[in-house]
């Protein structure tokens, strides 16, 4: 049994399930962002909000460090937002505030707890698909 859930007599699952269940959202993220987040130079982000789930794609150019392109929009001496993802292609170096350092490559998923810099490596464009974006390079309130 799931936590407060009950199976049906028959073992099915409770009615309001399958009106849950119903609902299927798709949306192409190049195609239809809900807002385009640019940086400073080097790159940009596409936002995306379906059912309340929110993911960002994220086109970091070559060139591109958060310190340069994303502090002066955050206003942070370091990025504080708490990322969750996938890198589908690229290079991204990213180091934590406490000299921790790890790079980010093509196929890997990522936490990164706030409180960090990171640059894309190499001459080929980052691009990473992040769950934890809703705040990310916008001016803090």
């Amino acid at each position: 049994m799931l936590a407060g859930c009950t199976l049906q007599p028959n073992g099915g699952l409770p009615d309001h399930w399958e009106d849950a269940m119903a609902t299927l959202a798709v949306r192409n993220i190049s195609d239809a962002p809900d807002e385009i987040r640019k940086f400073q130079a080097h790159g940009y982000v596409e936002v995306v909000t379906l059912e309340g789930f929110t993911i960002g794609r994220g086109i970091f150019e070559p060139g591109w460090r958060w310190s340069n392109d994303v502090a002066p929009i955050a206003g942070t001496a370091s990025c504080q937002t708490r990322h969750t993802g996938v890198c589908s292609s690229g290079e991204m170096t990213v180091r934590m505030d406490d000299g921790t350092e790890k790079t980010i490559r093509h196929g890997d998923v990522f936490v990164i707890e706030p409180g960090h810099d990171a640059w894309v490596v190499g001459a080929d464009p980052c691009i990473l698909f992040d769950t934890g974006i809703t705040g990310y390079a916008q001016p803090r309130s």
